[in-house]
């Protein structure tokens, strides 16, 4: 073979794709998302668990659209929570549990794994959609965390679209709360001085609605970021102004390109305390754990029944790990892989 040839061979070469590749192969995307931990979905109304799994469905079609489109992970984690928040079959948004007075108080965080960049709000009463807000904390502002009056006023000062109570407030609520707030006067009769009488873990026992949750989408776009966001009215009866570990960075949300991207759901407290979300990322990091052993050792750290976390890593990776009854749940990524679950039906 002269020259010449040799030259346009290897030229014609170079213009073919790469062995075990497909020019048109989709880039790869994931993308897990929740509507919150505990309860027993078994005690639950077909009814009410059909709810659940349609706005989980409807949330996951409208993120694996938008993945497909190559949008941002950072716009379609908003879009996709924003979603949920207008559901009120969840607690995040229209539908959030109510704190000891019967008045709702929003909390939501989202962070990009790229950069580390993150917002987060607490106790906006306001502003329809917190992860929006929290969005706007992380793009207009130097802060990371703004809560109360102040976050409300800052939203309303960039136009965000804002709701009167009677919005949030939703019947079904109202009527959880009146039943809570009966629960607790006869405990407190029952047990004088007691600090543990509105633990909500108790109140489950004859509960047929899930007693606490969260919402949240963790997604790795087809850019290679990762992107987390959680958005929750927090624990039915909190009070003096109780902040979970949802707007908390690290704690209940989480992203890094490096690692993975985290949300979680349950008792924030226990969040806050063993730092969860971020948890996974470091032992992944420095530990060197696949997602998976590391999402299992950090539920493995948690008090039985506290909660659970989503989670997908770099590579799309993608799990759902808990240590109660049930997490609605669901996750779908470019290879056609998608599931919606409630309780532990999909385990082995």
């Amino acid at each position: 073979m002269n020259r010449g040839m040799w030259i346009l061979l290897m030229g014609i070469a170079c213009l073919l794709p790469a062995s075990g590749r497909s020019q048109d192969e989709p880039p790869k995307f994931a993308i897990v998302l929740h509507g919150g931990a505990g309860g027993d979905p078994s005690r639950w109304s077909e009814e009410y668990q059909q709810q659940r799994r349609d706005g989980m469905n409807a949330a996951l079609n409208l993120g694996v659209e938008r993945l497909r489109a190559g949008d941002a992970a950072l716009d379609v984690v908003e879009a996709v929570i924003r979603l949920l928040e207008d559901d009120a079959t969840f607690n995040a948004g229209r539908g959030a549990v109510l704190n000891e007075q019967g008045q709702h108080e929003l909390d939501a965080c989202i962070m990009h794994g790229k950069d580390l960049r993150c917002g987060a709000v607490a106790s906006v009463t306001q502003i329809k959609h917190p992860i929006s807000l929290a969005r706007k904390v992380m793009s207009e502002t130097r802060h990371v965390l703004l809560m109360g009056e102040g976050a409300d006023k800052f939203g309303l000062s960039l136009g965000l679209e804002s709701a009167p109570a009677e919005y949030f407030q939703t019947d079904r609520q109202k009527k959880a709360w009146q039943a809570w707030k009966n629960r607790q006067t006869e405990l407190s009769h029952q047990n004088p001085g007691d600090s543990q009488a509105n633990d909500p873990r108790k109140d489950s026992e004859s509960s047929k609605e899930p007693y606490f949750g969260t919402v949240g989408c963790v997604v790795l776009d087809t850019h290679g970021d990762l992107v987390a966001g959680t958005s929750t009215g927090g624990l039915m009866g909190k009070r003096w102004g109780r902040v979970g570990d949802s707007p908390i960075v690290g704690a209940g949300n989480y992203a890094d390109n490096g690692t993975c991207a985290v949300s979680g759901t349950g008792i924030g407290e226990e969040f806050i305390r063993r730092n969860v979300a971020a948890d996974v990322a470091a032992r992944m990091r420095y530990g060197g754990l696949d997602l998976k052993s590391a999402a299992q050792q950090t539920i493995a750290t948690l008090p039985e029944d506290a909660g659970g976390i989503i989670a997908v890593d770099y590579k799309g990776n993608m799990v759902m790990e808990f240590n109660t009854v049930g997490m609605s749940r669901a996750y779908a990524n470019s290879s056609g892989t998608r599931g919606v679950f409630l309780g532990r039906e999909n385990e082995e």
